[in-house]
């Protein structure tokens, strides 16, 4: 059987026991709920408002714009940006980089890893690819990771929903 060993601590748990009667809901009886009213539920009809979806959506019915109708890079471009490197590139080191605002267009990497903007090449961590872009001062800590143009997302053929190590040279 349980011994008590304090009276005082009895005192208190006999407290805490009856204290529980006087909370609402809990050994009582006669509390009143709130009556519930009555929801009407309709179909949408042909007043109903719905969004309008934008030209060139992804999807019918899609609103926004897709990658295509957002990266305005020309093919010249991109070509002068999968050219060989220079000779002389300075490495300022390693970047996890996310997609940045899709509607800034040009080949840039927003990074901490510069304090200025300046040419620059990216390649990426298996060295597979590599792109000649603006690199732009994001002011933050040079290891807070950085934002990818739309158009250099798709020239190194990532996922826009991938996070993308990068290896960053200054020219």
């Amino acid at each position: 059987m349980w011994k008590y060993r304090s009276p005082v601590a009895l005192c208190v748990l006999c407290l805490l026991v009856a204290g529980c009667a006087q909370l609402p809901g809990i050994g009582r009886t006669d509390s009143v709920s709130a009556p519930v009213a009555d929801v009407a539920v309709r179909s949408p009809d042909g007043e109903t408002i719905r969004p309008v979806p934008r030209p060139g959506g992804t999807a019918p019915g899609a609103v926004g714009l897709s990658p295509d109708a957002l990266d305005r890079t020309s093919d010249e471009e991109r070509a002068a940006a999968m050219a060989p490197p220079a000779a002389r590139t300075q490495p300022l080191g390693e970047t996890l980089a996310s997609l940045g605002a899709a509607t800034d267009a040009g080949l840039w990497l927003r990074t901490g890893l510069v304090s200025q903007t300046r040419q620059g090449r990216i390649e990426t961590a298996d060295g597979a690819r590599s792109l000649r872009v603006e690199l732009r001062p994001s002011g933050a800590a040079p290891g807070a990771g950085s934002q990818l143009s739309l158009a250099a997302f798709r020239s190194l053929e990532q996922p826009l929903t991938a996070l993308v190590q990068l290896r960053v040279f200054a020219e």
